[in-house]
């Protein structure tokens, strides 16, 4: 098992930034990818960025590309996502998740963070 603790967010004006972090522990080594997904209200839950531990390789979707930055300190097994220029529509609850080497998928998740964005 793989256990996950996000934290940061909160209420940030049209402009603003806000950093995430989400520290893992427990079966880390299991790990292949740590991303960040969120939720907008009454929306399915959609990719927003994700980095391949092992390489450091790094995914955004199109519509934070520029504005986010997802980063990490290995030493703590820990991921981080700054978020810049923040928009309205990045209002959304955002969650942490591992991509395992044993399935390719995305098998452990936080418990997720609200960020909102106010115009």
């Amino acid at each position: 098992q793989v256990q996950l603790v996000e934290s940061g967010g909160g209420l940030v004006q049209t402009g603003g930034s806000v950093r995430l972090s989400c520290a893992a522990s427990g079966r880390t080594f299991s790990t292949y990818a740590m991303g960040w997904f969120r939720q907008a209200p009454g929306k399915e839950r959609v990719f927003v960025a994700r980095m391949i531990w092992s390489s450091g390789s790094i995914d955004y979707a199109d519509s934070v590309k520029g504005r986010f930055t997802i980063s990490r300190d290995s030493a703590k097994n820990t991921v981080y996502l700054q978020m810049n220029s923040l928009k309205p529509e990045d209002t959304a609850v955002y969650y942490c998740a591992v991509q395992t080497r044993f399935s390719g998928q995305y098998d452990y998740w936080g418990q997720g963070t609200q960020v909102t964005v106010s115009s």
